[in-house]
């Protein structure tokens, strides 16, 4: 026996694993696995996005159902997903046994509270009457709503995210915590500062056309230019109105998508996220919710965004978890992306995150990193489709044969956040400063442009473009079919002054 295997051989399951070995759960795996050794070393592994803690002996929490949920929220987290897919399958006088065992134990009262927050069911259970109210999540661990729900039954403080028809959770990782400290607000707002009030107008206008092409751009779609002109006005309304909400989304679905393919109400039909390979043969990336599941999704998501629009949270995570959450449930037939991607500004814009008045081109950097695009989303559907029993008809009609809703009412969305939080750092520090430095050097281009020759704007506008992207000079045939009136010494001058305008940047990115 090999010495990995040896060492294999004294390890149980312990928490969440453990539950989900027992119970034959189908379950997304838990991002913290739990093992107990009878050698006594503690240990931490990482692989593919899961973390496995290996415990000493004096860890081992007992036998029963109660003894390795209480392992769980000690050390594997909460995981609503896993829970609700339990409380299905476990017997409630487990759950009742090791409640009133303990009934004002912290870890005895936020699972008889998820328990019934979970199932619908009441245990028959009295009310605790005495003790501290204690927090349902330990903020220190996860980001929660401020103020909380109180619950007297448990006396518990829900701060969940959402509720029970939709509850996403987001962990408090390293990564979140660096974002958090670098004040990426704060980081935009010096951005900006150093440019006047009249060129953040201008370039608002073009931040506006650049997001909506570029999110059409991600679903390799080339809208007409009402298409784009109604897009880039949704966007300008996106700091003043909420557009979470049913009849709002509708409208907005609408006034992006070709006028064939408008919804008047959530889709009706099952639909997924593929692409044909052969003949006949689709490769399946993302099965959406049954359509009869929908209509509960969505207004659990929509009451998620309410509450979270009503508390302190992360403006980032909120945008995240409803952005995120939105097009994995995908209502509509079409249009679903964009209503995604705008949605993050929507939320991002009210909840004060962009400075009044500027608006972040996210799209462009999701346009550019579309690896880290896809990944965002892939850490979901990637694992759920593992779970997904469907089948395909000869006209590429899906057919779910299990039920799903529970898949997608309670998601980690950690991973989205992260992304979210990153494409937002790219956006700050690339996109909308190079925009704003493009445009300040322009000004500068056209001024030192139009003291040599004064010019129409559009003819100064074209030499200035003509120039970038012909590495600063004008080609011969360009000064023949567009500036045969101006002379070689006129030329090479304004060549000059459009190259010291722009020798701080690159000109081929340009």
């Amino acid at each position: 026996m090999a010495e990995n295997d040896k060492d294999r051989s004294t390890e149980r399951l312990a928490g969440y694993e453990a539950l989900i070995e027992r119970y034959g759960l189908d379950v997304i795996p838990n991002w913290h696995k739990s093992v107990v050794t009878t050698s006594g070393i503690h240990r931490i592994d990482s692989s593919e996005g899961i973390v496995e803690e290996v415990y000493p002996p004096k860890y081992w929490p007992g036998d029963t159902p109660g003894d390795h949920l209480e392992f769980a929220l000690k050390y594997d987290g909460t995981n609503l997903a896993i829970l609700a897919s339990l409380f299905q399958i476990v017997a409630e006088r487990d759950v009742l046994e090791y409640v009133s065992s303990r009934p004002t134990g912290k870890y005895a009262r936020r699972l008889w509270y998820l328990y019934e927050f979970l199932t619908g069911k009441k245990l028959p259970l009295d009310d605790v009457k005495r003790g501290n109210y204690i927090d349902l999540l330990e903020p220190a661990e996860y980001y929660t709503v401020n103020p909380a729900r109180q619950i007297r039954r448990q006396r518990i403080n829900d701060n969940l995210l959402g509720n029970p028809r939709f509850c996403p959770t987001v962990r408090r990782t390293e990564t979140l915590r660096d974002f958090e400290t670098a004040n990426l607000p704060g980081r935009c707002r010096e951005v900006v500062s150093g440019y006047s009030a009249e060129l953040l107008r201008r370039a608002l206008g073009y931040l506006y056309t650049r997001e909506t092409k570029s999110s059409f751009e991600i679903e390799h779609i080339k809208p007409t230019s009402t298409r784009t002109e109604r897009f880039a006005t949704l966007l300008q309304l996106a700091e003043q109105e909420d557009f979470c909400e049913k009849l709002r989304l509708i409208e907005l679905q609408n006034r992006i998508v070709d006028q064939r393919f408008r919804d008047s109400d959530y889709r009706t039909s099952q639909n997924y996220v593929g692409e044909t390979i052969a003949w006949q043969t689709e490769r399946i990336h993302f099965a959406c919710p049954k359509p009869e599941d929908l209509a509960d999704l969505m207004e659990g998501l929509i009451a998620a965004h309410k509450r979270m629009d009503e508390s302190d949270l992360a403006p980032v995570v909120h945008a995240a978890v409803i952005a995120y959450g939105f097009v994995f449930l995908h209502p509509f037939e079409d249009g679903n992306g964009r209503i995604h991607r705008f949605l993050i500004h929507n939320i991002l814009a009210r909840r004060g995150f962009t400075p009044k008045g500027v608006m972040f081109p996210i799209s462009a950097s999701m346009l550019k990193n579309p690896a880290d695009y896809d990944a965002s989303l892939e850490a979901f559907s990637r694992q759920i489709m593992a779970l997904v029993e469907y089948s395909l008809d000869e006209e590429g009609c899906m057919t779910v044969h299990n039920d799903t809703a529970m898949l997608y009412r309670y998601i980690d969305m950690t991973a989205q956040a992260e992304a979210l939080f990153k494409f937002i750092d790219q956006t700050i520090e690339i996109e909308l400063t190079r925009e704003l430095a493009f445009l300040a050097n322009y000004d500068e281009a056209k001024k030192a442009v139009q003291e040599i020759v004064d010019m129409p704007d559009r003819k100064i506008d074209l030499f200035i473009r003509l120039c970038l992207q012909n590495n600063g000079i004008l080609s011969a045939q360009k000064r023949t079919n567009h500036f045969d009136f101006l002379s070689a010494e006129e030329i090479e001058s304004m060549e000059r002054v459009v190259l010291a305008a722009y020798e701080k940047r690159t000109l081929n990115d340009d």
